[in-house]
């Protein structure tokens, strides 16, 4: 008998209470190929912080509920975490990512909905980037369907380095869900992840083309892609602007960890450098373990939840 669900439900009446109250023309196509039952992986593009509440929407008309991979950081809020843990997502520590991987395979291989942003971070571009392949590795060792699902306009509202407008009214929201695949062991994780990328670019193609509304002029030309005639960046400069985001994020952690040591080790422990010897011996450890890990362990590697949090808007 599955476990009754105290959370979920208020949520969705909320949720669906807030988007009557601002008016948002929510317009999902292609519902009807999400299954009513068994296990499935959604793989969706990633371009707000609310991106998780209208690709779960996706699967109401379907009577599903999706269980998304996210950041173990916002189980730990002390406001989002309980509203997390009780709805049953999926926390990912990132230091420790395999056991994130095995709850969302046993949630797969239970007949649960589970979904992926297979491209990590927000895109600033509003184009899909490249994806990790932990949506189609999960879909193979759990043998289920993989449901590629596209967002359009959810950026307006909030998302990546622009002041969240969370009030804003009559705002069109596009959610479509493409033709399902069905990944088998065996077959090339990077050719499948190759297809559904160009899968949900079409769908992009087609959720942009046919979206309702247009930028009421320059100042509010930010939302659409470059190659639209709007002032986002490129992919090309987006990757760029990740990777600054990532050297300093990386940079203030290193600074951290360095201040942690200096304050608990002793002067003389700080002083000594590793031998050359003892420094090649623990590089060539780290490869043979990574020579050796596990099937699953690769696939955890891969498996993402998306990294932006509100905190960096």
């Amino acid at each position: 008998m599955a476990e009754r669900e105290y959370v979920y439900p208020p949520v969705i009446r909320a949720m669906m209470g807030a988007f009557r109250a601002l008016d948002l023309k929510v317009d999902v196509r292609g519902a009807d190929r999400i299954p009513r039952s068994g296990g499935a992986v959604l793989a969706s593009n990633h371009i707000s912080y609310l991106d998780f509440i209208f690709a779960g929407a996706a699967a109401l008309p379907s009577r599903r509920r999706v269980r998304f991979m996210a950041k173990k950081e916002v189980f730990d809020n002390r406001i989002s975490g309980p509203l997390m843990r009780g709805m049953r997502h999926i926390p990912v520590d990132r230091e420790a990512g395999l056991s994130s991987y095995r709850q969302a395979l046993a949630n797969l291989k239970s007949g649960e909905v589970v979904g992926v942003f297979g491209e990590a971070t927000i895109s600033r571009s509003f184009m899909i980037k490249d994806l990790k392949n932990g949506a189609v590795r999960m879909a193979q060792a759990a043998d289920v369907p993989l449901i590629p699902v596209v967002l359009w306009g959810t950026q307006r509202m909030w998302t990546k380095g622009r002041p969240k407008n969370l009030l804003q009214r009559h705002v069109p929201i596009t959610v479509l869900v493409g033709e399902p695949m069905y990944p088998k062991k065996g077959q090339n994780s990077n050719d499948l992840t190759a297809e559904l990328h160009a899968r949900l670019s079409a769908l992009l193609d087609e959720a942009q083309s046919t979206y309702p509304d247009k930028p009421s002029g320059p100042a509010d030309s930010w939302w659409l892609p470059a190659h639209l005639g709007g002032t986002a960046p490129t992919l090309e400069e987006a990757a760029e602007m990740d990777a600054r985001d990532r050297e300093e994020k990386d940079g203030a952690k290193d600074s951290a960890k360095d201040g942690a040591k200096d304050g608990d080790a002793k002067p003389e422990q700080a002083a000594a450098p590793a031998p050359a010897t003892e420094t090649v011996a623990a590089k060539d450890a780290g490869a043979d373990a990574n020579a050796d890990a596990p099937e699953e362990a690769v696939v955890a590697a891969e498996t993402t939840p998306a990294e932006d949090t509100a905190d960096d808007a």
